[in-house]
């Protein structure tokens, strides 16, 4: 794999830098409000980074089939957003919430916590973004997560585990690398328009991500319902499926990350309630009744 590249080292820098503003108001909601997930970063075989993302069962009561950060709501009141995310990405997808458990050569920085996002029901969901580092030590070549680290899925709340360009959250079009190919036209990555909230406009983003140019980890399930080790599908066998979209909370999530992360807006208009003369406010009420469990 190759090491990272200057935009890549950049972008992990900023968010390794920000700070966010203070949130007093999580120390005095209840536990049934508060939330985080993990924006768990890595790089490519080009050294470009990638962003870590589920599509939630079918089976699930709510926002069934639709993609997601790993994350869910607060066990405990002393559980830190970082402790919640972790866990969470531990039940969902099998990532160590131990960082002694993780296999070598990989390991697990924090880079920064983004601030609140608030639901309509007032479920306060913070964004934890960190990277998972493939550096060997020893000096040898560096491990490819794509290859390597295997996902380990909760049948009950994962359909499949997949990965996006994170670069890409900025731009209107897909961004095509030499070599690569996407279905359909370049066009097809994103849509959004404006909605009517409250007494103005707010801008949903919608980014249909290509899964033709990855490998798609889905749950083999034992005997009984256990969920077992994910199996790796190529992407002419994930159900004819050509792009996962993402949309509501988490595209908003990540458009604002990315614009934190490499320095620049987006080609396509964004509401302004995140970033106002491009610092990033204190929350942000997104337009949505989504939960998480």
């Amino acid at each position: 794999m190759a090491p990272l590249t200057p935009a890549s080292l950049a972008a992990i820098a900023r968010l390794r830098a920000y700070k966010p503003p203070p949130f007093s108001t999580w120390d005095h909601l209840p536990l049934s409000r508060r939330a985080a997930v993990l924006v768990l970063l890595f790089a490519d075989r080009r050294g470009d980074l990638r962003v870590v993302l589920t599509m939630r069962a079918a089976t699930l009561r709510n926002y069934s089939g639709q993609a997601a950060f790993p994350g869910g709501k607060a066990d405990t009141l002393d559980e830190t957003p970082f402790e919640i995310a972790r866990r969470e990405a531990y039940e969902e997808i099998g990532l160590p919430k131990d960082d002694s458990k993780i296999p070598r050569p990989f390991r697990i920085e924090h880079l920064c916590q983004l601030p609140f996002s608030l639901a309509k029901t007032a479920l306060a969901v913070r964004p934890c973004v960190a990277f998972l580092h493939s550096d060997d030590s020893s000096g040898n070549k560096a491990a490819s997560v794509e290859d390597t680290m295997i996902p380990r899925l909760d049948a009950k709340e994962v359909a499949a585990v997949f990965s996006a360009p994170f670069h890409n959250f900025l731009r209107s079009e897909d961004e095509v690398r030499e070599g690569d190919k996407v279905p359909g036209k370049r066009s097809d990555w994103y849509d959004g328009k404006w909605i009517d909230w409250f007494e103005g406009k707010w801008k949903m983003h919608n980014f249909y991500v290509p899964i033709n140019n990855q490998k798609i980890s889905k749950p083999k399930v034992r005997e009984g319902g256990q969920a077992a080790f994910a199996e790796e599908l190529e992407d002419e066998e994930a159900d004819g499926m050509q792009r996962y979209k993402v949309w509501g909370m988490t595209a908003r999530i990540l458009v604002d990350a990315a614009r934190l992360a490499y320095g620049e807006e987006p080609d396509f208009e964004v509401s302004p309630t995140l970033f106002e003369d491009t610092k990033l406010m204190s929350c942000s009420i997104i337009p949505t009744t989504e939960t998480r469990k």
